[in-house]
């Protein structure tokens, strides 16, 4: 994997990522969450708005989220959409990260519902962002349940890592015995050994900031899947690049 350009559709995204990186921080210093305005909320939450299922892909809770998150598209993104072409690439990218915002809302209504009989519409939920306080009204809850029905509501999900373990799992099923240099490791490694360690280190980063956070992983796992069908759909069997046991 020596001497790979970036691609034009990884480029921007990268580019994209790192400025709603930067404005996240210069917002906050006036006072305003981003978050709130593009990450994404529970569908029934009073916080959603219909451009969220996208603009929550470009936003990241911190530098370590986006640094392993962008350091993936570059590396794995770069030799897929050279493969692919760019409206296929960003075709794939896009929709595994709407699966992982699919899992996760279909998890989180499962949740609301096992703790309060309808997915939609369990009761009042009041949510102030002038005073970052959320409240809700609704008879027989426990404080747990209460707290994590709170925290679906009022906790919106970020990070591009849904499309980020789409990536990973096609380059996985595409190129499993590309040898890879990483940081830190002398000896080039198989991408069929370093793809599963790296979906750990993402697993334990989260793309979420719940309260409870008992789902955010399913996120990953929408992506991750999206991902797999993808490719197995496409069919795609030709090698752009030569990779021998």
């Amino acid at each position: 994997m020596n001497n790979i350009h970036i691609p034009p559709v990884v480029k921007n995204l990268l580019i994209i990522n790192a400025l709603f990186f930067a404005a996240t921080y210069v917002f906050q210093s006036k006072g305003i969450d981003l978050a709130f305005y593009l990450g994404a909320f529970y569908f029934d939450s009073p916080l959603f708005k219909i451009w969220q299922p996208i603009s929550y892909m470009f936003m990241h809770g911190g530098f370590t989220h986006i640094l392993f998150n962008m350091f993936a598209l570059f590396s794995f993104g770069s030799v897929l959409e050279s493969r692919w072409g760019a409206k296929r690439f960003i075709n794939f990218y896009l929709i595994t990260g709407l699966g992982a915002l699919a899992l996760q809302w279909g998890v989180q209504a499962f949740e609301v519902y096992q703790m309060t009989g309808s997915a939609i519409n369990p009761g009042a939920v009041t949510i102030d962002i002038a005073r970052g306080m959320a409240s809700l009204n609704i008879s027989g809850l426990s404080q747990e349940s209460g707290q994590t029905l709170l925290g679906i509501y009022s906790g919106p999900m970020v990070g591009a890592s849904g499309a980020i373990f789409g990536l990973l799992v096609a380059f996985g099923m595409l190129y499993p015995n590309a040898e890879m240099y990483i940081m830190f490791i002398p000896v080039p490694v198989k991408a069929k050994y370093i793809i599963p360690v790296y979906i750990l280190i993402e697993l334990s980063l989260g793309v979420a900031s719940f309260q409870g956070d008992s789902v955010a992983h399913y996120a990953h796992l929408g992506g991750a899947i999206l991902g797999f069908i993808l490719v197995k759909l496409w069919k795609d069997k030709n090698t752009f690049y030569d990779y021998h046991e």
